[in-house]
Protein backbone atom coordinates (compact mmCIF):
# COMPACT_ATOMS: atom_id res chain seq x y z
CA UNK A 1 0.00 0.00 0.00
CA UNK A 2 0.89 3.57 -0.77
CA UNK A 3 1.65 6.77 1.54
CA UNK A 4 0.12 8.97 -0.38
CA UNK A 5 0.95 12.76 -0.15
CA UNK A 6 -1.75 14.94 -0.52
CA UNK A 7 -1.94 18.93 -0.25
CA UNK A 8 -4.51 20.82 1.59
CA UNK A 9 -5.80 23.83 1.15
CA UNK A 10 -3.91 27.40 1.31
CA UNK A 11 -7.15 29.06 2.94
CA UNK A 12 -9.85 28.60 0.47
CA UNK A 13 -12.03 25.40 1.32
CA UNK A 14 -12.56 24.90 -2.69
CA UNK A 15 -8.71 24.33 -3.57
CA UNK A 16 -9.27 20.60 -2.45
CA UNK A 17 -8.63 18.31 -5.76
CA UNK A 18 -11.43 15.80 -6.20
CA UNK A 19 -8.69 13.07 -6.44
CA UNK A 20 -7.53 14.68 -2.73
CA UNK A 21 -11.25 14.27 -1.59
CA UNK A 22 -10.94 10.69 -2.71
CA UNK A 23 -8.08 9.47 -1.35
CA UNK A 24 -8.69 11.23 1.91
CA UNK A 25 -12.12 9.18 2.26
CA UNK A 26 -10.18 6.23 1.41
CA UNK A 27 -7.46 6.35 3.53
CA UNK A 28 -7.08 4.28 6.57
CA UNK A 29 -5.20 6.95 8.66
CA UNK A 30 -4.29 10.67 7.96
CA UNK A 31 -0.46 11.91 9.38
CA UNK A 32 -0.35 15.20 9.91
CA UNK A 33 1.85 18.19 11.63
CA UNK A 34 -0.42 19.60 14.05
CA UNK A 35 -3.41 17.08 14.16
CA UNK A 36 -5.91 20.03 15.41
CA UNK A 37 -5.44 21.74 12.24
CA UNK A 38 -6.03 18.35 10.83
CA UNK A 39 -9.01 17.18 13.04
CA UNK A 40 -10.92 20.76 11.54
CA UNK A 41 -9.97 20.14 8.23
CA UNK A 42 -11.18 17.06 7.99
CA UNK A 43 -14.26 17.85 9.73
CA UNK A 44 -14.87 21.14 7.47
CA UNK A 45 -14.47 18.39 4.07
CA UNK A 46 -16.88 16.10 5.86
CA UNK A 47 -14.40 13.58 6.82
CA UNK A 48 -14.47 13.66 10.93
CA UNK A 49 -13.41 10.36 12.44
CA UNK A 50 -10.64 10.05 10.68
CA UNK A 51 -7.72 8.28 12.63
CA UNK A 52 -4.83 11.12 12.95
CA UNK A 53 -1.46 10.45 13.43
CA UNK A 54 1.37 13.18 14.50
CA UNK A 55 4.86 13.67 12.92
CA UNK A 56 6.27 17.10 12.74
CA UNK A 57 10.39 18.23 13.17
CA UNK A 58 10.53 16.67 16.38
CA UNK A 59 9.18 12.58 15.90
CA UNK A 60 11.52 10.15 16.46
CA UNK A 61 12.63 8.12 13.96
CA UNK A 62 10.41 5.02 15.97
CA UNK A 63 7.38 6.85 15.70
CA UNK A 64 8.31 7.11 11.24
CA UNK A 65 9.21 3.62 11.27
CA UNK A 66 5.49 2.96 13.27
CA UNK A 67 4.12 4.93 10.55
CA UNK A 68 5.64 3.24 7.55
CA UNK A 69 4.41 -0.26 8.87
CA UNK A 70 1.35 0.94 8.93
CA UNK A 71 1.86 2.26 4.93
CA UNK A 72 2.59 -1.29 3.78
CA UNK A 73 -0.43 -2.75 5.13
CA UNK A 74 -3.11 0.67 4.90
CA UNK A 75 -3.79 3.61 2.92
CA UNK A 76 -1.64 6.23 4.77
CA UNK A 77 -2.41 9.78 3.84
CA UNK A 78 0.43 12.14 4.57
CA UNK A 79 -1.15 16.01 4.87
CA UNK A 80 0.66 19.70 5.84
CA UNK A 81 -1.56 22.25 7.65
CA UNK A 82 -1.42 23.85 4.27
CA UNK A 83 -0.41 23.39 1.00
CA UNK A 84 2.21 20.81 -0.51
CA UNK A 85 3.53 18.68 2.25
CA UNK A 86 7.45 18.83 2.19
CA UNK A 87 7.88 22.27 1.29
CA UNK A 88 9.72 23.67 4.25
CA UNK A 89 7.77 20.92 5.52
CA UNK A 90 8.50 17.55 7.87
CA UNK A 91 6.87 15.39 5.39
CA UNK A 92 10.37 15.35 3.86
CA UNK A 93 12.00 13.06 5.94
CA UNK A 94 8.83 10.85 6.17
CA UNK A 95 9.10 10.41 2.26
CA UNK A 96 12.67 10.01 2.49
CA UNK A 97 12.29 7.23 5.07
CA UNK A 98 9.94 5.72 2.72
CA UNK A 99 11.93 5.47 0.09
CA UNK A 100 14.87 4.15 1.93
CA UNK A 101 12.18 1.53 3.54
CA UNK A 102 10.96 1.03 0.16
CA UNK A 103 7.40 2.07 0.85
CA UNK A 104 5.69 3.05 -2.37
CA UNK A 105 5.24 6.85 -2.58
CA UNK A 106 2.40 8.70 -4.55
CA UNK A 107 1.87 12.86 -4.52
CA UNK A 108 -1.15 14.39 -5.67
CA UNK A 109 -0.58 17.58 -6.92
CA UNK A 110 -2.29 20.66 -5.57
CA UNK A 111 -1.84 24.02 -3.92
CA UNK A 112 1.84 25.80 -3.37
CA UNK A 113 2.00 28.74 -1.88
CA UNK A 114 5.56 29.52 -3.09
CA UNK A 115 4.38 28.89 -6.79
CA UNK A 116 1.46 30.31 -6.78
CA UNK A 117 3.13 33.97 -5.43
CA UNK A 118 5.43 33.34 -8.30
CA UNK A 119 3.09 33.16 -10.91
CA UNK A 120 1.39 36.27 -9.22
CA UNK A 121 4.51 38.71 -8.94
CA UNK A 122 4.43 38.34 -12.78
CA UNK A 123 8.76 38.34 -12.82
CA UNK A 124 10.74 36.10 -14.84
CA UNK A 125 10.55 32.17 -13.90
CA UNK A 126 11.92 30.81 -16.82
CA UNK A 127 14.65 29.90 -14.03
CA UNK A 128 13.62 30.41 -10.28
CA UNK A 129 14.75 29.03 -6.83
CA UNK A 130 12.90 28.45 -3.93
CA UNK A 131 15.03 29.38 -0.73
CA UNK A 132 12.26 28.38 2.24
CA UNK A 133 12.78 30.68 5.49
CA UNK A 134 15.66 33.44 5.53
CA UNK A 135 18.01 32.98 7.93
CA UNK A 136 17.20 34.37 11.41
CA UNK A 137 20.01 36.62 12.51
CA UNK A 138 20.47 39.93 10.28
CA UNK A 139 24.18 39.42 8.88
CA UNK A 140 23.12 35.92 7.74
CA UNK A 141 19.73 37.22 6.37
CA UNK A 142 22.28 40.03 4.50
CA UNK A 143 24.38 37.85 3.48
CA UNK A 144 21.67 35.45 2.16
CA UNK A 145 20.00 38.20 -0.40
CA UNK A 146 23.04 39.40 -1.18
CA UNK A 147 24.33 36.02 -3.07
CA UNK A 148 20.34 35.61 -3.77
CA UNK A 149 20.90 39.21 -5.61
CA UNK A 150 23.95 38.14 -7.49
CA UNK A 151 22.62 34.56 -8.90
CA UNK A 152 20.12 36.71 -11.08
CA UNK A 153 17.59 34.58 -10.80
CA UNK A 154 13.91 35.19 -9.38
CA UNK A 155 14.32 33.66 -5.43
CA UNK A 156 10.97 33.05 -3.53
CA UNK A 157 11.14 33.05 0.13
CA UNK A 158 8.87 32.27 3.12
CA UNK A 159 8.74 34.77 5.93
CA UNK A 160 7.07 35.13 9.56
CA UNK A 161 4.90 37.97 10.14
CA UNK A 162 7.19 38.63 13.03
CA UNK A 163 10.31 38.83 11.05
CA UNK A 164 8.92 40.50 8.12
CA UNK A 165 9.71 44.11 8.56
CA UNK A 166 13.45 43.42 9.72
CA UNK A 167 13.93 41.04 7.02
CA UNK A 168 12.50 44.06 3.90
CA UNK A 169 15.29 45.86 6.25
CA UNK A 170 17.81 43.83 5.54
CA UNK A 171 17.24 43.49 1.98
CA UNK A 172 17.19 47.61 1.54
CA UNK A 173 20.32 47.42 2.70
CA UNK A 174 21.90 45.43 0.32
CA UNK A 175 20.03 46.40 -2.66
CA UNK A 176 17.61 48.92 -2.10
CA UNK A 177 16.47 48.96 -5.72
CA UNK A 178 15.42 45.77 -6.01
CA UNK A 179 11.79 44.55 -6.40
CA UNK A 180 9.81 42.60 -4.54
CA UNK A 181 6.79 40.60 -4.35
CA UNK A 182 4.60 40.11 -1.34
CA UNK A 183 1.97 38.31 -0.73
CA UNK A 184 0.12 37.83 2.75
CA UNK A 185 -2.41 35.35 3.20
CA UNK A 186 -2.87 33.79 -0.01
CA UNK A 187 -6.20 32.55 -0.96
CA UNK A 188 -7.66 33.62 2.11
CA UNK A 189 -10.13 36.34 3.50
CA UNK A 190 -7.43 39.16 3.91
CA UNK A 191 -5.03 38.34 1.18
CA UNK A 192 -2.70 41.51 0.63
CA UNK A 193 -0.33 41.85 -2.67
CA UNK A 194 2.28 44.23 -2.59
CA UNK A 195 4.91 45.06 -5.55
CA UNK A 196 7.94 47.35 -5.10
CA UNK A 197 10.81 48.16 -3.26
CA UNK A 198 11.98 46.36 0.51
CA UNK A 199 10.87 50.17 1.53
CA UNK A 200 7.53 50.54 -0.53
CA UNK A 201 6.89 46.96 0.35
CA UNK A 202 7.33 47.32 4.27
CA UNK A 203 5.44 50.78 4.54
CA UNK A 204 2.29 49.05 2.74
CA UNK A 205 2.10 45.69 4.77
CA UNK A 206 -1.27 45.72 7.10
CA UNK A 207 -0.51 46.84 10.31
CA UNK A 208 -0.18 44.54 12.35
CA UNK A 209 1.39 42.03 10.51
CA UNK A 210 -0.78 38.39 10.53
CA UNK A 211 -0.70 35.22 8.49
CA UNK A 212 2.05 33.93 6.53
CA UNK A 213 3.92 35.29 3.93
CA UNK A 214 5.20 34.69 0.53
CA UNK A 215 8.30 37.09 -0.69
CA UNK A 216 9.55 36.89 -4.15
CA UNK A 217 12.74 39.09 -5.81
CA UNK A 218 12.66 39.71 -9.12
CA UNK A 219 15.91 38.77 -11.04
CA UNK A 220 17.88 41.66 -12.32
CA UNK A 221 18.31 42.19 -16.00
CA UNK A 222 21.35 43.54 -15.47
CA UNK A 223 22.89 40.48 -13.66
CA UNK A 224 21.11 38.60 -16.41
CA UNK A 225 23.15 40.58 -18.98
CA UNK A 226 26.93 41.44 -19.35
CA UNK A 227 28.06 42.21 -16.00
CA UNK A 228 30.14 45.67 -16.11
CA UNK A 229 34.01 44.30 -15.32
CA UNK A 230 36.07 44.93 -12.75
CA UNK A 231 38.26 47.46 -14.54
CA UNK A 232 35.17 49.23 -15.62
CA UNK A 233 33.73 49.27 -12.40
CA UNK A 234 36.71 50.76 -10.69
CA UNK A 235 36.91 53.24 -13.71
CA UNK A 236 33.01 54.23 -12.39
CA UNK A 237 34.39 54.22 -9.05
CA UNK A 238 37.12 56.68 -9.96
CA UNK A 239 34.75 59.25 -11.90
CA UNK A 240 32.13 59.81 -9.02
CA UNK A 241 35.09 60.27 -6.43
CA UNK A 242 36.43 63.11 -8.57
CA UNK A 243 33.30 64.49 -8.19
CA UNK A 244 33.26 64.58 -4.29
CA UNK A 245 30.79 62.00 -4.22
CA UNK A 246 30.73 60.19 -0.80
CA UNK A 247 31.28 56.23 -0.24
CA UNK A 248 28.17 55.99 0.88
CA UNK A 249 26.69 57.57 -2.17
CA UNK A 250 28.63 55.83 -4.65
CA UNK A 251 27.64 52.45 -3.28
CA UNK A 252 24.13 52.69 -3.45
CA UNK A 253 24.11 54.52 -6.77
CA UNK A 254 26.85 51.20 -8.12
CA UNK A 255 24.55 48.66 -6.54
CA UNK A 256 21.43 50.22 -7.79
CA UNK A 257 23.01 49.48 -11.63
CA UNK A 258 23.48 45.84 -11.04
CA UNK A 259 27.58 46.76 -10.31
CA UNK A 260 27.52 44.20 -7.13
CA UNK A 261 25.82 44.37 -3.82
CA UNK A 262 25.89 47.74 -1.71
CA UNK A 263 28.58 45.86 1.13
CA UNK A 264 31.12 44.90 -1.08
CA UNK A 265 30.83 47.82 -3.19
CA UNK A 266 30.88 50.34 -0.17
CA UNK A 267 34.61 48.44 0.74
CA UNK A 268 36.14 48.69 -2.94
CA UNK A 269 35.03 52.07 -2.91
CA UNK A 270 36.92 52.88 0.38
CA UNK A 271 39.63 51.15 -1.02
CA UNK A 272 39.69 53.03 -4.64
CA UNK A 273 39.50 56.30 -1.92
CA UNK A 274 42.58 55.32 -0.35
CA UNK A 275 44.47 54.30 -3.12
CA UNK A 276 43.76 57.93 -4.89
CA UNK A 277 44.98 59.32 -1.50
CA UNK A 278 48.25 57.39 -1.40
CA UNK A 279 48.91 58.29 -5.13
CA UNK A 280 52.11 60.88 -5.22
CA UNK A 281 49.84 62.33 -8.26
CA UNK A 282 47.22 62.95 -5.60
CA UNK A 283 48.82 64.94 -2.97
Amino acid sequence: MPLIVVPTPLGNLRDITLRALDDLRACDVVVAEDTRVARKLLSALGLPGKEILSYHEHSTEAVARRILERARNERVALTSDAGMPAISDPGSELIAAAREAGVVVEVLPGPSAAIGAAVLSGFPLRRFLFEGFPPRTSAARRSAFERAYASGITTIWYESPRRIHATLADLDRVAPGVQVFLVREYTKLHEQQLLGTPAHVAAALAQPVRGEIVLVLKASARHISAAPTSNEIDERIDAMLATGASVSAIAKSLAERGCGTRRHLYARVSERKRLRGASPGKR
